[in-house]
């Protein structure tokens, strides 16, 4: 098994600043480290290129008429890897991870909205593909935990550093236009998901926009909270290899409570409230099995309304957020397709 890659402070500061602006030049970010120009991108560099940091620009599905889908499947041993692998390769997939245990394993589907003209062809796909015995998927009604980052990678700032990236608040686009999706924001948001930090040359290539159209749009699509960018690292490599996650029956009555504060603890870096028997989802971080029992005797158990938990160790991770970074092959084929949508 591979050895996660350990991080140092330097690191951490670096991850945290591009968690607050993923588009933020490496002049600012030194600036506001206290470091060289050429550490910061030095060190960037090495760790998106040994695959531990990946920065990726992500749409909110609701903004672009579009609805993100928590999906649980259970399938036959011999069926799960082939199906992670193709669900891998899939656009509107992200999030996709086997269970311990090997017969289950979840995922992130994105669709149109319902009632659109467009029909959930993975859904309907999935039902008559040979190996797999039960679908289960709830709609995300809102993302009440992990929005702007886990906390573990976004405590190595001081506030001070963080206003200093952070800037003044951009103003909400006031015109309609600003807020259009078309096929060359489709386009645009397909190119930042593979990299949030591609260049306005390259976007501009894609786009067929000017470089002066393409900084205006990125910059009104996220004033008007329809982008944002994401990093990607693995939780191991901050010394929490052990992912869990959760399904929490929640009385309506308690449904805010839980939420604000699932949305406060640490250890959760992820939950959303779905449609479904389980109205909370969430993912949780430990260090090991004692930290988990910890969590959910503790911090959980002391929550009102939950009336039934049900708990799963992740596998592995096949895929995290953005497309998947397949090999130059497969890329290039990838790469032909029009119009790619952006994922979760």
């Amino acid at each position: 098994m591979t050895q996660p890659v350990m991080l140092d402070a330097l690191d951490r500061r670096l991850i945290h600043a591009l968690q607050i602006d993923g588009r933020a030049s490496f002049s600012r970010i030194a600036t506001v480290l206290g470091v060289p120009e050429r550490t910061v991108a030095r060190r960037y560099h090495r760790l998106r290129s040994a695959l531990v940091v990946r920065v990726v620009g992500l749409v909110d599905s609701q903004r672009i008429g579009m609805l993100d889908w928590f999906v649980r499947i259970d399938c036959t041993p011999d069926a799960a890897d082939a199906l992670t692998t193709a669900l891998a390769l899939r656009d509107d997939t992200s999030w996709i991870a086997p269970l311990a245990g090997g017969t289950r394993l979840t995922c992130m589907v994105r669709t149109p909205a319902a009632g659109s003209d467009g029909e959930r062809p993975l859904f309907d796909h999935l039902l008559r593909t040979q190996g797999i015995r039960d679908v289960e998927a709830g709609c995300v009604l809102r993302q009440v935990a992990g929005v702007g980052g886990w906390a573990g990678r976004t405590s190595a700032l001081e506030e001070s550093e963080q206003a200093a990236l952070l800037g003044p608040a951009p103003e909400p686009p006031g015109d309609p236009e600003a807020l259009g999706w078309g096929e060359a924001e489709a386009r645009l948001a397909g190119e930042l998901a593979r990299d949030g930090r591609a260049d306005v040359v390259r976007l501009a290539a894609v786009t067929g926009w000017s470089a002066s159209t393409v900084r205006r749009r990125i910059a009104g699509l996220r004033a008007a909270g329809v982008l944002h960018f994401e990093v990607n690292v693995d939780p191991s490599c901050f010394g929490f290899p052990l992912e869990a996650l959760l399904w929490l029956e929640v009385a309506p009555a308690a449904l805010g409570e839980v939420t604000q504060a699932l949305s406060r603890h640490d250890a959760v870096a992820f939950a959303a409230v779905t449609t479904g028997r389980a109205a909370v989802v969430a993912m949780v971080l430990s260090r090991d099995t004692a930290a988990l029992y910890g969590y959910l005797a503790d911090e959980l158990a002391s929550l009102p309304g939950i009336g039934r938990m049900e708990t799963a160790l992740i596998q592995r991770r096949a895929k995290r957020a953005g497309p998947l970074l397949v090999p130059a092959r497969a890329e290039r084929l990838e790469r032909r397709a029009p119009g790619q949508q952006q994922r979760h």
